[in-house]
């Protein structure tokens, strides 16, 4: 994409897209997370532990060369992006807890991000190299995500009839957006999409889903509620592609490295979207969705329910 597209356009509208976020929260909602930190505890350790540990093997199983060894490993160190809230968004998440993964992310990659980066240089390049992340890259983020969502917070608060009229066209704005990053993500890369997706392309992929279904499937296995796993889900497994690109390219000053963040930005949107549909379409469905009790009906069990939607 063109550069002042990347710096000023995409981050006004998915400012935009916060606000009509913000729009469907009350104080409440995020009281409610803080009282069932569950749901946050599974999302970070799959983000932090689980989806880092992934990607670690990935890069080993695939044999990678070192320097995209260490893109991936940086993209899988990443938080999640603010566009992870737009797809809680479309597909029925819980974007109080999406928000507050998203800000209490942001936080800790200042700690783990270079971390998890420098073990990668030294595991597979080597060179003694260490780095560090900007953190105007986190408040950047924050700027993006928690201020306009505020705004939106005050509209719904002192005007409430206002919100009504704005919700419908603010959900028809972010499903243009939306399609509008893919068609943009691809174009921008039309040039080198080919080389990028034999080098790369089978492990972003692999990634990706990965990212995807352990953010969904392990809180559902572990008793969280289907619209909290939706949001772990897109939180754990839409990453901060531009942020791990903008590490590599300037503070890592490497190319290479970029390359499958590049790949997955491509890829994650398209991935979600398929994602998001298919839960909407087991939870309509829910005699095809898997059971959220253990016991199967053995002796002593009460369970009455398999549904997705619960």
């Amino acid at each position: 994409m063109d550069s002042g597209v990347i710096t000023i356009l995409l981050p006004l509208a998915l400012a935009i897209i916060m606000v009509g976020l913000g729009l469907e929260l009350t104080p409440k909602d995020f009281a409610r997370v803080s009282k069932h930190p569950k749901a946050v505890l599974i999302a970070l350790f799959c983000q932090l532990v689980v989806l880092v540990s992934i990607a670690f093997v990935i890069c080993k199983v695939l044999a990678l060369p070192p320097l995209l060894a260490v893109g991936l490993m940086l993209l899988a160190a990443s938080p999640g992006g603010s566009t992870a809230n737009l797809f809680s968004y479309l597909f029925k998440g819980d974007i109080a807890l999406n928000i507050t993964l998203t800000a209490i992310n942001s936080i800790i990659a200042a700690f783990t991000l270079p971390f998890i980066a420098n073990f990668a240089i030294q595991h597979f390049i080597n060179d003694g190299q260490q780095i560090s992340l900007q953190f105007s890259k986190i408040l950047q983020v924050f700027a993006i995500i928690i201020v306009p969502v505020c705004i939106g917070m005050l509209i719904r608060h002192y005007a409430p009839h206002f919100t009504e009229k704005l919700n419908k066209p603010l959900r028809i704005f972010a499903v243009i957006f939306l399609i509008s990053i893919i068609i943009g993500a691809i174009v921008s890369e039309r040039q080198n999409i080919a080389e990028y997706l034999t080098q790369v392309g089978a492990a972003t992929a692999l990634f990706c889903m990965f990212s995807l279904c352990i953010g969904y499937f392990v809180p559902r296995l572990l008793g969280i509620n289907s619209a909290q796993a939706r949001a772990c889900a897109f939180e754990i497994g839409i990453h901060n592609s531009t942020l791990a690109m903008t590490i590599a390219l300037t503070v890592m000053a490497n190319s290479t490295i970029a390359m499958p963040a590049a790949v997955y930005s491509i890829f994650m949107y398209i991935f979600a979207g398929l994602f998001g549909m298919l839960l909407n379409k087991f939870a309509a469905h829910p005699a095809a969705a898997i059971p959220t009790c253990f016991s199967f009906h053995k002796k002593g069990c009460t369970c009455t329910s398999f549904s997705f939607s619960r």
